[in-house]
């Protein structure tokens, strides 16, 4: 991987294939990995930009505050690139949210996939994962909480089959790392911006997973109903991670939106 320093450490990207440009963001329990099956197709058409966000992955976790949409910003920046195609993935997804909020003029269209929504009043399945997580942590348990989180993200609740049987190993690792800088990474962390998805003008896809928490799905067409104009694309075989669950069907979802 590529590294970008900075003052608060570093960021590790990728770039893959020529054309327009794409940034992937990935979700709160992954790195850029996760969107292994899905870059070579839109490598074929696009310039692919990926990068673990500071904290996760092989990026260094924050020595300061810091803000992710001044992450992308400056990542931007370094690379000469002045409008992309975002398309991110839960907390991903969200990030890429709030910098089409910070930056219109830097963003051509937005792909946010199962985002969280600040402030969500969750439901007693997610405070429950939540506190099941916390204590596994404060007990110094790296293995059980990844093993909820797994359970959760990669299964959800509304899951009647196994998934991929390679999942969980391909995850565990970009998991146990993020949960090791859970702490540091949400202490330094400047959150999610006040802006009003009401004023998002790019053209927009909210993508859910049907087989996603009840939550997370309601939270998708929530925003699918707040921005003007908005796609919701709903994917069958897909929980909360889809370009791990269903790269094919997001390939063929993104290549023509992607592609305007």
């Amino acid at each position: 991987m590529l590294m970008l320093a900075d003052e608060l450490g570093h960021l590790s990207y990728t770039v893959t294939g020529d054309g327009p440009p794409v940034v992937l963001l990935h979700a709160g329990v992954a790195d850029h990995r996760m969107w292994d099956a899905v870059v070579p197709a839109l490598a074929e058409q696009h310039t692919v930009i990926r990068y673990d966000l500071r904290g996760f992955g092989e990026s260094a976790p924050p020595t300061g505050p810091f803000s992710e949409t001044d992450d992308l910003c400056r990542l931007l920046d370094h690379l000469g690139h002045e409008r992309v195609r975002l398309v991110g993935c839960s907390w991903g997804g969200r990030v890429a949210v709030d910098f089409t909020l910070t930056h219109p003029d830097r963003v051509r269209s937005l792909v946010a996939l199962c985002p969280p929504w600040p402030g969500y009043p969750w439901s007693a399945d997610m405070v429950a994962y939540d506190e099941v997580e916390t204590a596994a942590l404060a007990a110094g348990d790296l293995d059980e909480a990844a093993r909820v989180n797994m359970d959760m993200w990669l299964r959800g609740s509304a899951r009647e089959c196994d998934v991929d049987a390679a999942l969980p190993d391909r995850l565990r690792g970009p998991l146990r790392t993020s949960l090791e800088n859970q702490d540091i990474v949400g202490k330094h962390s400047q959150g999610p911006t006040d802006g009003d998805i009401a004023t998002i003008t790019v053209p927009t896809l909210v993508g859910i997973g049907r087989l996603d928490i009840a939550d997370f799905q309601d939270i998708a067409r929530r925003y699918a109903a707040g921005i003007p104009d908005a796609t919701l694309a709903e994917f069958a075989t897909a929980g909360h991670l889809i370009p791990l669950d269903a790269p094919a069907e997001l390939i063929s979802v993104l290549s023509p939106f992607l592609a305007r």
